[in-house]
């Protein structure tokens, strides 16, 4: 019997753990009324979303890569989906450059001035075009869980590419959230790559993720 106990309460724990994972969840909630299927479906960045890039680099004197992380908080914008599952036009995200920051100032400070170049170009603008594996119409279930490809048109450092972000999401009936992983290069955007003292080199790659949590609402006429 107390073995028995022992075992019950070693799996509830797990369980507790799992739901305290990193990934961004919809609140729980006691039942909300699901989303009218037949409608468009606003889904707004709110508060505690989380923009940040991620490069391998090498350091002098330092044997093993480290990766040099920057994020913000500064972005807004909002995607509607339609009932079909086509992304509504007027669709935009934009994320605040100028408020990147990382773990070294001297860093921070090259990429606004060199790399970004934020004050020619203090944005970077997603402009949704498709969904890939996304459920139409939009799952409305507590906490339903989906993984989906977002397609967007991607402008930063004056340049627009189509860039494909790998999306893994919790839905409610009145939220969502969740993360957004793409990888670029400086290349693609005519963007320089960080040389500072004591910098070897730097990765052709840059990884980008977004930790959102949106709201969730239908659009009415």
């Amino acid at each position: 019997m107390i073995k028995r106990r022992l075992v019950t309460a070693t799996a509830i724990g797990l369980a507790m753990l799992a739901g305290q994972g990193a990934l961004a969840q919809a609140p729980r909630g006691g039942g909300p009324p699901a989303p009218d299927p037949t409608k468009p479906q606003k889904l707004e960045i709110t508060q505690g979303t989380k923009a940040r890039y991620r490069v391998t680099e090498q350091l002098a004197g330092i044997s093993f890569p480290n990766d040099a992380v920057g994020s913000t908080e500064a972005i807004t914008g909002s995607i509607t989906i339609n009932p079909d599952g086509s992304v509504a036009a007027g669709s935009k995200l934009t994320v605040d450059l100028k408020t990147l920051t990382s773990d070294q100032s001297m860093r921070d400070g090259y990429i606004q001035r060199n790399t970004l170049e934020t004050e020619k170009f203090p944005t970077m603008e997603l402009v949704p075009k498709r969904v890939i594996g996304l459920a139409s119409p939009l799952p409305s279930g507590q906490q339903a869980q989906v993984g989906f490809q977002l397609v967007t048109d991607t402008t930063l450092h004056g340049v627009t590419k189509e860039t494909t972000w790998t999306v893994i999401a919790v839905m409610g009936p009145t939220a969502i959230g969740g993360s957004a992983k793409t990888t670029i290069e400086f290349a693609q955007f005519n963007m320089t790559k960080p040389s500072l003292a004591r910098l070897m080199s730097v990765d052709d790659k840059i990884h980008l993720e977004i930790e959102f949590r949106c709201t969730r609402a239908v659009v009415t006429p």
